[in-house]
């Protein structure tokens, strides 16, 4: 990332539009796959794009926004 640009986590489309582009990648690299394989995947993908990414300010506020968004545990 450039050291110039502002650092934040992004809230518009970055997709331009074509998320559901990505949705139906994202769905058909799961497919076939068992919940553990599945699992490592997700985990795999996210590293790959955490490095992409190379913001770890960025990366912070992805991990607290998405954790944030899960619902309660189940009582």
């Amino acid at each position: 990332m450039n050291a110039s640009a502002p650092s934040g986590l992004r809230r518009d489309d970055g997709f331009g539009g074509r998320g559901d582009d990505f949705y139906e990648l994202l769905m058909r690299a799961h497919e076939g796959l068992d919940e553990a394989r599945s699992a490592a995947l997700n985990a795999r993908c996210l590293l790959l794009l955490a490095n992409q990414v190379g913001d770890i300010e960025v990366i912070r506020q992805a991990l607290d926004a998405a954790r944030a968004s899960l619902a309660p545990p189940a009582q």
